[in-house]
Parts: structure tokens; sequence; C-alpha cells
């Protein structure tokens, strides 16, 4: 006899992401989706999910109600929009619910909103839910450790003209991971862009840098510049299904943890560099 499949609430359920997930669930017998989500007014709201995505009825009407889907699920997946963002924090503390989002371009006064939820439910948020991304980051992390200031930092990323947030999130969580490796301090550190006269580069400088344009993914390359080699890192997102595939695997992790933080990192069980002796 096994185990009856998780239950997810999928909350932006009518975006290309939603219907993605809807898609590769149906692949898997360890989860499923049990209830969707998309905002007041949306004109997706009483269909069926299953319909919108291309695969015939599964039974599973898109709501507008946080808290009456979280009721009735193991875990929440939100891939919807930074200004539903809140509500679904709220909902998924109301009904003690463990909760995956990947929603970019979130502020400060938002993620600070995961930490005290995590207090009472399991949360896991990232900018990017490929678990190569999550590789990228610990690589990045310990090459910074390793080549220390001698290497200047810069990390170039790219999206499709759609996206509507620069730099991306996970430009920004590579930057992180690399301060860290650095010893570097963030935000003192980073240096979105340059334009004109702007001097020499100084070594504790960590440049960022967004190009958009036709229909790409995302990519994400980092560049450990020293004076006589260069080290690059990359990861090229060829499609959307990616980030669909890592989301099913946070959820499927995330169900039965205790509260906290999570990252994809705890989903890989990614090891964090060793500190440096003081």
């Amino acid at each position: 006899m096994t185990d009856a499949p998780g239950s997810i609430a999928l909350v932006g359920a009518a975006g290309r992401m939603g219907q993605a997930i809807t898609r590769l669930t149906q692949e898997r017998d360890d989860l499923r989706i049990g209830a969707a989500v998309e905002g007041i007014g949306s004109t997706a709201i009483g269909r069926d999910l299953g319909e919108l995505a291309g695969l015939g009825t599964l039974d599973v009407p898109i709501g507008d109600n946080l808290e009456n889907a979280f009721n009735h699920v193991d875990v929440a997946l939100d891939l919807s929009v930074t200004e539903a963002t809140a509500a679904v924090i709220d909902a998924a503390v109301a009904t003690a619910t463990p909760l995956v989002c990947g929603t970019t371009g979130l502020d400060d006064g938002i993620l600070n909103r995961f930490d005290t939820a995590a207090t009472r439910i399991p949360v896991l948020y990232t900018p990017n839910l490929s678990p190569g991304i999550a590789v990228l980051s610990a690589l990045v992390e310990q090459a910074a450790s390793a080549l220390g200031r001698d290497y200047d930092i810069e990390i170039v990323e790219m999206h499709h003209r759609h996206k509507v947030d620069a730099p991306s999130g996970t430009a920004l969580a590579l930057a992180e991971a690399a301060a860290r490796g650095a010893e570097l301090e963030l935000p003192k550190a980073l240096q979105l862009g340059r334009a004109g006269h702007v001097g020499e580069r100084p070594s504790s400088e960590i440049g960022v840098h967004a190009v958009r344009g036709g229909g790409v993914f995302g990519d994400h390359t980092v560049i450990l510049a020293g004076e006589h080699e260069r080290l690059e890192l990359t990861h090229m997102a060829a499609s959307r299904s990616l980030f669909a595939q890592g989301a099913l695997r946070a959820a499927a992790f995330l169900i039965g943890q205790s509260p906290g933080r999570y990252t994809m990192a705890d989903v890989l069980q990614i090891r964090p560099p060793a500190a440096k002796a003081p």
C-alpha cells in the first residue's frame, strides 16, 4: 500500500508557469493539485484547471479564495505576482500551510514577512526554482572564497523582453553568494550597471548587468576575472518546464518539514562551503 500523493494549492494557476506545473504534476505519483487560485476578477475563475492546461477535466475549479484553497491541501505553491504575495503569506500562516514561493521582484518588506511566517510554518522562497541555479550559487560562493579579492566579480543576466524587473532576482541572489564567498558586504559592494566616467574598478565591487530581448527563458553568467585568467560559471535555461520541475521538487520536499526558512540548497542537500579559519 502506497501513501496518498501530497496535495498542492497552486496560486497563479492560469499563468504559463501554472499551466506547466499542472501538466507536469500529471506525470508524478507523489503529488496532485488539490486546489487552484487566481486573482479576483480573473477570467479564469470558475474554469477547470485541466481544461485550461489542455489536459481535459481534472475536477479542479479555479477559485479566488486563498484560505479556502489552503485549508484542503498539504502545501501551497505560489508563482503568481508580487502584488499577491503578502496575502498568500497571510493565508498560509492562517491555515498552517507550508509555502513555496517563486515570485520575483519582491521588496525587503515582503522578504521580511517570510522570516516572520517561518516561525509558524515551513517556508521556501527562491527567485529561481531551477536545481541548476542552486548548484551554480554554491559553486559561485566556493569560487569567490577560494580565489579571493584578486579576482573581480561581474554577473550578466539575460531574459525575455516581457520580464518586468531588472536585474533578475536570480542575479541578485548570485551576487549575495559571491559576496559571502569573497567576504564582501551587500548592498555596499553591489554595482548595478555602469555608465559615464566611472573611474577605476575597485576590488570590493560586484557588478550586475541586465540584458533583455527575444524569448530567452533566463541566462546567468558569473565572471571571476583575475589578472592572468578568467573563470566563467554559466547557467542557461532552455525551457519553462525546468522551473516547473524544480517547483514540484520543492513542494514535495516541504511537506512535513518543521517551521523555518528553506532553500533549494536544502531540497538538493547541498552543503555550504566550509567556513574559513579565523
